[in-house]
């Protein structure tokens, strides 16, 4: 059985979790993006040649993508059977099954890995279309130039004594409000060019383009001079500001410091106390240090996200509003205290993340003006199943979230939870015993 037809699935959920778009690897893969696009959509095969040099730029062995461990096809498959608790599979026969039919195993565990890729897709292709103010304006532009139109037209057609001076009026009209109907339907198009590229990749705002040359540069802290490789003015601003406060953090601790203290258990608390600096600066060089697999979302105190580096499993929303079980909102009502939470996301692709919460307070200007509150939550992968409390079922936002009974919840979930959830019951209630 041939597995080269799900190499291109592989390899988009690699460059998804390396923060590559797709033009950045085909550029360092010497291919077209159009072609890169194809194979990860599994409709083109890919020579040895090409994989060996996709490989290299997302620095990875080309074997990951061709043959896989079958302890990891085993881990795979269970982790499958754990995503959809209701299906009844075996998992502790799952070695039987990959050892007696090692095609149909690698099927389900490929089938996994798309089905992950496919629901980040949809969440950013969601928040997109629901939140993206670019769109929203090309949209309103387009409606509002045709709307003129219609009604011009309307009067030139329906008024038959019209004066040449009022007529010309109405063509002038005419003629403007056809421009401004080709300037939406641009903007527009060229919005849904980026169909070719993936959803997630898509800059539409300086903090996006800041956020997405961090992720080319492997989220970690660069230098000023880095900054001006980012083509936007704006954006280029923020990546300077950005720079030059990781310089501060790298002087406050220092990279040998920060690996002694990360083997001593790697609390952010205890990091700050232990160099004398805001717990928010260990947070930043915990998650920016390089190789690390540690996430970092920052809000201000209307709950807005000024900062997101996301990880498999645990994708801030770009636009939209966040889940509100986030231990970044406790945290904000207890300025100076910590918040520490254990937080389940919804499965298929989610996972358990140890979530350290901090709020820092500072006043500007003085006791006589306002306070000013901004978190920060570390996000840690894979934590030890808590003894001491229950995980939080949270998960990236509700448009997209599958928990049908949370008590959270804001808006229905476009996911479609309720007809899956009746459909379960009817299978439990139809077994015996």
């Amino acid at each position: 059985m041939s597995r080269a037809p799900l190499i291109g699935t592989r390899l988009r959920e690699r460059r998804i979790a390396a923060g590559m778009r797709q033009g950045d690897l085909s550029r360092a893969a010497g291919i077209s993006p159009s072609y890169l696009n194809l194979i990860e959509h599994n409709r083109r095969n890919v020579t040895p040649e090409v994989l060996e040099r996709l490989a290299r730029a997302l620095d990875l062995a080309p074997e990951e993508f061709s043959e896989r461990d079958p302890g990891a096809l085993v881990a795979e498959m269970r982790a499958a059977a754990a995503s959809f608790p209701g299906s009844g599979a075996e998992a502790d026969r799952a070695g039987e099954l990959a050892g007696r039919y090692p095609g149909w195993a690698q099927l389900i565990a490929d089938l996994q890995t798309h089905i992950a890729g496919l629901r980040q897709g949809m969440a950013a292709l969601n928040d997109r279309l629901g939140h993206d103010p670019h769109l929203s304006a090309a949209l309103h532009e387009l409606l509002s130039a045709l709307s003129a139109v219609r009604a011009t037209a309307g009067i030139l057609v329906e008024t038959e004594d019209l004066s040449p001076d009022w007529q010309r009026r109405f063509h002038l009209n005419l003629h403007q409000d056809s421009e401004r109907l080709v300037d939406g339907a641009e903007a527009l198009v060229s919005w849904l060019d980026h169909s070719g590229e993936e959803a997630e990749s898509v800059v539409v705002a300086p903090q996006d383009e800041l956020e997405a040359w961090l992720a080319r540069i492997g989220w970690t802290l660069p230098d000023e001079a880095a900054a001006d490789q980012i083509p936007g003015r704006e954006a280029r601003a923020l990546a300077r500001a950005w720079s030059a406060q990781a310089q501060k953090d790298i002087a406050m601790i220092p990279e040998a410091g920060l690996r002694t203290a990360l083997a001593a258990g790697g609390d952010p608390a205890l990091i700050a106390a232990r160099f004398g600096v805001p717990v928010h600066a260990a947070m930043r060089r915990m998650a920016f240090r390089p190789g690390s697999d540690a996430g970092l979302v920052v809000c201000d105190a209307s709950g807005t996200l000024l900062f997101r580096k996301p990880v498999p499993g645990f994708s801030p929303p770009r636009y939209g509003a966040a889940c509100p079980l986030w231990p970044l909102f406790a945290a904000l009502a207890r300025p100076g205290q910590p918040v520490r939470a254990v937080v389940e996301m919804p499965q298929p692709g989610g996972g358990r993340f140890l979530c350290l919460a901090w709020c820092e307070a500072r006043l500007p200007w003085g006791f006589a003006g306002p306070e000013l509150r901004e978190a920060a939550m570390l996000i840690l992968p894979d934590p030890a199943p808590p003894a001491d409390q229950a995980p939080i079922a949270a998960g990236t936002t509700c448009r997209i979230c599958p928990r049908e009974a949370c008590p959270a919840r804001r808006e229905p979930s476009i996911l479609g939870t309720a007809p899956a959830a009746a459909a379960k019951a009817q299978r439990g209630a139809a077994r015996p015993g």
